[in-house]
């Protein structure tokens, strides 16, 4: 009876626009705003419809913030605060530019968001994105091509709590894990040639002299101009981070009420039957439909459905599930773009590369089954990977340690690469001038 109330609701609101056709107004934002509030009524009349079931999604989805996001990322949000307000990352934008701008075209300081956000996992790549942006690092073209390959999950959840937590199959972790970031490097090097003729960002920082020695003389120049005492520092980065981190845990549980309410009254169902045909069409298995519907709304409950359909070979199963990830969900999208909405950046693009970057980890994922398969299954995986996320003391901890120690790997390997290209660049230069004096 409920889902004939809600039904009912959305049949009700397309009647009354149909006989209202010719005296609508025919601007497109005209039609986003009855769009919007014909959302927000039938959320209403939802909620009034099914409130157990939308205090219990409500409840599920506050437990995943509070014992998952909010221990997990709120050290991040902090460090990175801070470590911006002191110069860090204009040091980092001086001497990693070697790599930043020739294979993804933005500028040095992106290979913090990039070490961050590979590390650490949604939605700190977006978080410091718009950080960046406001700060004049990158213009907003950059910004753009930034976001849409740092903005990633982190190697906890895909291996701890989707290899091991739904799949119970850790060995599928590493291959998900490889696909996920091998298809978000892939999609950064597209992403360089999106709109590649737009002028790069003008130079503010120090140019003259030795590559370290400008890096420093952009630390201390950086410093200067902030100017906040530690103190003042220290309290304003827990203070954005906090509100940050509370927007983030009102979209998920908004998003999944939403999605609770959307499987009560069929609709996952019935999207789930429209792209049946595109499934066979590429070889998998149509029941792989739903969990994939339910990986278009929320990337955790998409995982878990995909891990739980009967009658599916585990191979298409990880294919689906590297695809979900990589899309990542409508309730990180949501926050992506509450968060980018202060500045100037553009939500299309982000989306587009989300969907290149699914079609990407699905081919990925497939081939690291083929060819790979046999390699990859003899790797052994560090314990603590192997551990399904949960809320204690212990384990926040741990997961704090093992982040910072992915993101100093993450900037180690791209500081030897900048310094082997700084001396390559140097030798071939001396090589250049002596040839010409000869």
């Amino acid at each position: 009876m409920r889902p004939a109330i809600s039904a009912a609701v959305i049949i009700f609101f397309f009647y009354l626009l149909y006989r209202q056709r010719n005296e609508l107004p025919r601007q497109k934002k005209d039609f986003s705003t009855y769009l919007m509030a014909f959302c927000a009524i039938f959320l209403t009349v939802s909620m009034v419809c099914f409130p157990k079931d939308a205090f219990e999604a409500a409840v599920a989805g506050l437990q995943i913030w509070w014992d998952i996001v909010f221990p997990g990322l709120m050290p991040f949000f902090i460090i990175s605060q801070i470590l911006l307000g002191l110069g860090v990352v204009h040091m980092m934008g001086v001497f990693l530019e070697p790599v930043m701008r020739p294979l993804f075209n933005v500028p040095g300081a992106g290979s913090f968001v990039m070490a961050m956000g590979l590390a650490s996992g949604f939605p700190i790549g977006a978080v410091l994105t718009t950080e960046l942006r406001a700060q004049n690092l990158c213009n907003r073209v950059e910004a753009e091509r930034l976001l849409s390959f740092t903005n990633t999950a982190d190697p906890l959840f895909m291996i701890g709590a989707v290899a091991v937590g739904m799949f119970g199959y850790p060995q599928a972790g590493l291959t998900i894990l490889l696909a996920h970031y091998l298809s978000s490097l892939t999609l950064g090097l597209l992403m360089r040639f999106y709109r590649q003729k737009e002028a790069a960002t003008a130079e503010q920082l120090p140019r003259r002299g030795p590559l370290i020695a400008r890096a420093l003389q952009a630390l201390v120049e950086a410093r200067e101009k902030d100017g906040r005492p530690f103190g003042q520092l220290m309290g304003e980065a827990i203070h954005k981070s906090i509100d940050t981190l509370l927007l983030v845990g009102g979209f998920i549980i908004l998003l999944s009420v939403v999605i609770r309410i959307l499987d009560l009254i069929g609709l996952v169902a019935f999207l789930g039957r429209g792209i049946t045909a595109l499934l066979e069409l590429v070889g998998l298995s149509p029941s792989l439909a739903v969990p994939l519907v339910n990986g278009l709304f929320e990337i955790d409950l998409g995982c878990q459905a995909t891990a739980r359909a009967a009658g599916v070979a585990m191979g298409e199963k990880l294919i689906a599930v590297s695809m979900i990830i990589a899309w990542s969900g409508l309730s990180v999208h949501c926050q992506v773009a509450s968060i980018i909405s202060k500045t100037d950046l553009r939500l299309a693009p982000y989306l587009v590369a989300r969907v290149v970057h699914a079609l990407i980890a699905g081919v990925y994922t497939a081939l690291l089954l083929g060819p790979a398969g046999n390699l990859l299954s003899r790797v052994a995986l560090p314990v603590f990977l192997e551990t399904v996320p949960a809320g204690n003391i212990s384990f926040w901890c741990s997961r704090t340690l093992f982040m910072l120690n992915q993101i100093l790997i993450f900037l180690a390997l791209l500081t030897i690469l900048a310094a082997v290209l700084y001396i390559a660049r140097t030798i071939r230069a001396v090589f250049f001038y002596t040839r010409k004096g000869l």
